[in-house]
């Protein structure tokens, strides 16, 4: 016997783990990228990231009576992420201990997939951060300028390690960061193509943007609140970002840090963000104010990471109070 839900009934080829799977294969040009910016070991910690998650996600479920779903490709994203938001001198046990973290703590002791409040990886970042602030501020590399991709394994950190943009203008003024990173033209050229400081996988704007935008294509997220976060974080940077007021850098500000990775992947998580269009909306302009706020007041130079996680928990509250309108009238003739 056939069981049938309720009307409307929608046919999609799409599966989870297709979605997932594709989101991955967007996240490998940057990846492959970063191995000729910072060296071959953000190809290392990337896959001891990516394989933490995926035996860490095996073993929890296991020790929880659960199906086992490391197949559908939502580890291997987490691993990746979490890799990316890091910066590439910091050593291999760091992505261990934030794939328990994002996995274990952040994903499956809130009920598993699609039941997580805060997005995984960038809970892990949170933790790794409070836990090692040194290694997660400072493990910075400049980028290779021979493409000798081995130069930096064995080196000490403390003899290459540098600072990012973002780290460069909060701590020491606009005339440092241009004395460092050079005049504007060139400045917005290397940070678009990726050859700045950064963390491993937030670098390179462009092959970030065409991945997003190719999620978009797919229909796998909407424009709503990439746009609106990105616009947020342009137009308040523009304001507030300068000496004065609208004297500030709206495209620095926009390619600076992790604007971009945050806005196409970390932002449009589906189960940590809002899937009513006006609530996304709401949601992304929250995100880029409080990156802002936090960019210019806060004790740190990027906002990205607490900005997503502040405004997780807003979610499901956005989505009740935008809901959409009825399809059928009230019973007995009530409005």
């Amino acid at each position: 016997m056939w069981k049938v839900s309720i009307s409307p009934h929608v046919k999609s080829g799409e599966s989870v783990e297709k979605i997932m799977w594709t989101v991955v294969a967007c996240l490998v040009p940057p990846l492959v990228l970063s191995v000729f910016i910072f060296g071959i070991q953000t190809l290392l910690i990337t896959a001891v990231s990516v394989a933490s998650c995926v035996a860490v996600e095996a073993a929890t479920q296991k020790a929880m009576g659960r199906k086992i779903t490391i197949s559908d490709g939502s580890a291997v994203i987490t691993g990746m992420l979490i890799a990316f938001v890091i910066p590439p001198g910091v050593s291999p046990l760091l992505p261990i201990l934030g794939a328990v973290m994002a996995i274990a703590i952040g994903k499956h002791l809130l009920g598993g997939i699609g039941y997580n409040i805060f997005n995984p990886a960038l809970l892990a970042r949170a933790f790794l951060l409070a836990t090692f602030p040194v290694a997660m501020t400072s493990a910075w590399l400049p980028p290779l300028s021979d493409m000798a991709i081995f130069s930096y394994l064995g080196t000490s950190i403390d003899a290459v390690a540098t600072a990012t943009p973002l780290a460069v203008l909060k701590t020491q003024g606009l005339g440092a960061f241009t004395e460092q990173f050079g005049a504007a033209a060139n400045l917005y050229t290397n940070f678009f193509l990726g050859w700045r400081p950064g963390s491993i996988g937030e670098t390179s704007g462009l092959l970030i943007v065409l991945g997003g935008l190719y999620l978009l294509y797919r229909g796998y997220i909407t424009w709503h609140i990439p746009v609106s976060m990105l616009a947020t974080i342009a137009l308040l940077s523009w304001c507030f970002g300068g000496e004065v007021l609208f004297s500030g850098d709206p495209l620095l500000a926009v390619l600076s840090g992790g604007a971009l990775l945050g806005a196409f992947f970390m932002a449009t998580d589906y189960v940590t963000s809002p899937t009513n269009k006006t609530s996304q909306l709401i949601f992304g302009v929250g995100i880029g104010a409080l990156t802002v706020l936090i960019r210019l007041k806060g004790g740190y130079p990027e906002g990205i990471c607490y900005a997503i996680l502040l405004m997780n928990p807003v979610s499901p509250v956005l989505d009740g109070f935008f809901k959409p309108k009825r399809f059928a009238p009230l019973q007995g003739g009530g409005k």
